[in-house]
């Protein structure tokens, strides 16, 4: 048996191969046998309401009213939030809003700024 070789990203020894590809059972990152992994697998690919690409640090506003869950407080129409962070969950943008704080934005509710 060929040895493999350990994860690109966490360093992991006990990557596995599954067709043509290799993966890691302790962070989940995929990577083809042949070594060669492409930039769009690790970048994340968010775009706003609009179809424009969104990247870290930029500057987006609201298109919808939004009700703060658990609170009575809502973000209004057209406030614009400063220096996102994407990250990859269900929402898509990590940011702090003035008067808020810190909140999780999804990407189809905001257009880039």
């Amino acid at each position: 048996m060929s040895e493999l070789p350990p994860c690109p990203k966490c360093e992991s020894p006990y990557a596995y191969a599954d067709r043509d590809l290799l993966i890691c059972p302790e962070c989940a990152h995929e990577w083809s046998i042949d070594g060669s992994a492409s930039e769009s697998e690790d970048a994340l690919n968010i775009k706003d309401s609009n179809g424009n690409p969104l990247t870290d640090g930029d500057s987006v506003t609201v298109i919808k009213d939004l009700k703060v869950k658990g609170t009575s407080l809502v973000v209004k129409v057209g406030t614009k939030v400063k220096n996102i962070r994407l990250v990859d969950s269900d929402h898509d943008i990590d940011c702090k809003i003035d008067g808020i704080g810190p909140m999780k934005l999804k990407s189809e509710f905001v257009k880039k700024a």
